[in-house]
């Protein structure tokens, strides 16, 4: 009795029915001994997550703008911003995830009837309004796990196959914790409905509304029986929550510790639109003198940062990212999901030896006193020797190499941004795919044939397409208005009344259908009076498509040759046409020392069409319906949604139809990541399915607003045209349909 005493201090013992010792002393002795055990089995795993996250390479810029930070972690993890973009599974996560929170006072109150029948939280244990909201999130916890049921049966990946978003997900792990979630709050209201009886319910004036229906329930068994009931259920929901920890940590579940320092860590403002700079530990690398022991890429997956860690062991395997890639949805091997659930794998499978070397003696074999002979441990979802592991190669053919990522994997990337837009913890797909890129262009030298000529055009001609410099001004000859080209008149910088350097780009200089819009827009701008001017052979490349391939050292060539120059004029204010040339000269060329305001073509003129420097009053010639397609580095990567679309409702007679995937949700052409000057040999061509889905909304005309979308969609309706007498769409550039309305007396008569 004295110990039990000590245990159980705020209680008097002797004072209690013997029913009620016997109670106090199972609930006491069990509920310290599976407590204890599993802290400790928890602890322990916690600790080899941590060091496993610990043992990657440092990662920069991760800790700063702490305030946007924190704002980050009530949106994204207490308001649950991104898994609300799908409304009914949303929905279903919020009030879980909410009810946790809630009913993490109902845990401190069943650990605190542990030693004391009566205990409850100080101050606030006793409110009617706490029973009541607990009771509630409760219930609601339980409508979300029906929510999730009726979803997962619905796509069921062994009915519908690639169609569902589980797809290669571990979903027996998932049944397991809906099934643990379900015990801990069913346990909960037992256990509540019988306190209610026995008369150590903390809320005995109310508000407990589900606890007092099962207290209804269970009254009529008596005292003694509700007693023993409260025990026995008190205990089993404990173990319940301690059983789910456990499950959590040694499973995919363990995002729901890890997510919150997923996203707390990621990239701010978002990880779309620049790409990283390559570092070796903490230091940019001086491409024109690397340190030795400069680590170019991952080319293994102990070159990953501690970040790239975090975030392969916070992946929840829900799919959203797999759903949304344009790869996987035309049957291509890349899925973002089982990408980074491989690259888990692979660093699990190696987290022993990874720890070994950083700590000697962390891994032994029996009896040894350093970590030189490795033995097989299980650490995760599998059991696999670690030098097996350390063996297989990261990136390769998977059927000949048993590589951990198969070469078509990786280079079916189109750097969309879908995946990263939709997943709910931040994980940075793209970043890990081209740094992947990058180790194997740059130590491999191993990529896509039609990467080589990509890259000799760019380093030799200074555009992609191997065309003459002196043909970037030859679609000024097309036009009747003067364009001023810089230097023509001996500037050395940009004049002062020059409003915009209009950067016309590889394309809008190069290749026919773009030209078209760089025309359309430079009349445009004449109409409304901005003054512009052009490079003309004083551009070359950005560096876009040699950096999403993986080549870094060219785009840091091209990338510090237009910096360079563009500082030299003291260029300021820049349009583009390009949604790239917009990414990479505003938001990776400050990278490298370029900081211009940048603006797309869309944006300034649907300001102009606002200020009524330009007037759209005559119908468009190809009236009718039109549908719009946001190309992704435009809408994703840089968040220009809705100044395409306020110049399209300006136009007299169109009638925009909205495609079921656009705005942030809108699918890729297929021409980004490099993409452009690659075959696609697998599966179903993308801009297909694109073109495919925008014909289905009946419009006569495909609205663009950049010359990547523009070439692969023309090509869409081209092949969906065979056999036609005329093209089933017309695919043009938001600007020629602007310039094909406005007044231009009006225009010229207001500049």
């Amino acid at each position: 009795m004295p110990a039990l005493q000590l245990l159980a201090s705020s209680t008097d013992v002797a004072a209690l029915t013997p029913f009620s010792e016997t109670h106090l002393t199972v609930r006491l002795v069990l509920g310290v001994v599976i407590t204890v055990a599993a802290l400790s089995l928890a602890a322990w795993r916690a600790n080899r997550i941590y060091t496993v996250i610990r043992s990657g390479q440092p990662a920069v810029g991760r800790t700063d703008d702490k305030g946007v930070r924190i704002q980050a972690e009530a949106v994204e993890v207490l308001g649950q911003r991104k898994l609300l973009k799908w409304s009914v599974p949303g929905f279903a996560h919020f009030v879980t995830f909410w009810g946790f929170l809630v009913l993490g006072l109902t845990i401190v109150e069943g650990f605190g009837a542990l030693v004391d029948p009566d205990f409850h939280i100080p101050l606030i244990g006793t409110w009617p309004i706490v029973g009541f909201l607990e009771d509630l999130f409760g219930l609601l916890v339980l409508v979300g796990l029906v929510i999730f049921t009726v979803i997962r049966i619905k796509r069921n990946p062994h009915r519908i196959g690639r169609q569902s978003r589980f797809y290669g997900s571990h979903t027996g792990g998932a049944w397991l914790i809906l099934g643990l979630i379900a015990t801990i709050v069913i346990t909960l209201f037992v256990y509540r409905g019988a306190q209610i009886n026995t008369g150590t319910f903390p809320f005995q004036d109310g508000g407990a509304f589900v606890s007092q229906w099962f207290a209804n329930l269970l009254q009529p068994l008596g005292l003694v029986a509700n007693e023993w009931i409260e025990t026995v259920f008190i205990l089993l929901s404990l173990g319940a929550v301690l059983a789910t920890t456990i499950v959590v940590l040694y499973s995919k579940h363990m995002h729901i510790f890890l997510a919150p320092f997923n996203v707390l860590f990621s990239r701010r403002p978002n990880a779309l639109g620049p790409l990283l700079p390559m570092y070796s530990g903490t230091e940019k690398i001086d491409f024109e003198d690397p340190a030795d022991d400069a680590v170019f890429g991952r080319g293994a997956i102990q070159d990953f940062t501690w970040k790239g860690n975090l975030d392969m062991l916070t992946c929840t395997e829900c799919g959203r990212c797999q759903s949304q890639c344009p790869a996987w949805n035309t049957e291509k091997p890349l899925s973002p999901k089982l990408l980074v659930m491989s690259l888990r794998d692979n660093l699990l499978g190696q987290a022993p030896y990874i720890a070994a070397q950083a700590n000697p003696g962390y891994l032994a074999s029996p009896g040894a006193g350093k970590a030189s002979q490795p033995v097989p441990v299980e650490i995760g979802s599998f059991d696999q020797s670690v030098q097996d592991q350390h063996a297989r190669p990261l990136v390769g053919s998977a059927e000949n190499d048993n590589a951990v990522i198969d070469e078509d994997v990786l280079w079916s990337c189109t750097t969309c941004g879908a995946c990263v837009n939709q997943c709910p913890v931040d994980i940075e797909h793209i970043d890990h795919i081209v740094d992947m890129r990058r180790n194997r262009v740059m130590i491999e030298s191993e990529f896509p044939s039609e990467l080589a000529g990509l890259f000799k055009n760019i380093e030799n001609k200074g555009n992609p397409w191997g065309a003459q410099a002196s043909q970037r001004n030859a679609w000024i000859e097309e036009v009747d208005f003067p364009v001023r080209v810089f230097g023509m008149e001996g500037e050395d910088v940009v004049p002062d009344d020059v409003d915009y350097l209009f950067w016309v780009g590889c394309a809008g200089a190069f290749e026919d259908r773009a030209k078209r819009t760089t025309k359309a827009v430079a009349e445009l701008l004449n109409l409304a009076g901005v003054e512009f001017m052009v490079l003309g052979e004083g551009e070359t490349c950005t560096g876009d498509p040699a950096r999403r391939a993986g080549n870094e050292f060219l785009f840091q060539m091209q990338a510090m040759q237009n910096v360079e120059v563009l500082n030299e004029i003291k260029a300021k204010k820049i349009v583009v046409t390009c949604p790239h040339c917009l990414n990479t000269l505003g938001r990776e060329y400050p990278q490298v020392g370029g900081h211009y305001e940048v603006v797309h073509h869309t944006q300034l003129l649907a300001s102009l069409v606002k200020d009524g420097r330009l007037t759209p009053v005559q119908p468009v010639e190809a009236a009718g319906a039109v549908t719009y397609h946001d190309p992704c580095y435009l809408g994703r990567h840089n968040k220009v949604y809705t100044p395409p679309r306020e110049l399209i409702g300006a136009l007299p007679g169109l009638e925009l139809r909205e495609m079921e995937r656009s705005g942030d949700r809108s699918f890729c052409c297929g021409a980004g990541g490099a993409r452009m000057w690659m075959e696609e040999r697998i599966g179903t061509r993308i801009n297909l399915n694109r073109t495919d889905e925008a014909l289905g909304t009946g419009a006569q005309t495909i609205a663009v607003a950049c010359p990547f979308c523009s070439v692969m969609l023309n090509d869409g309706v081209t092949n969906r045209s065979q056999g036609q007498d005329e093209p089933v769409a017309v695919v043009t550039d938001v600007a020629t349909l602007l310039l094909s309305t406005v007044d231009r007396s009006a225009a010229k008569a207001d500049a």
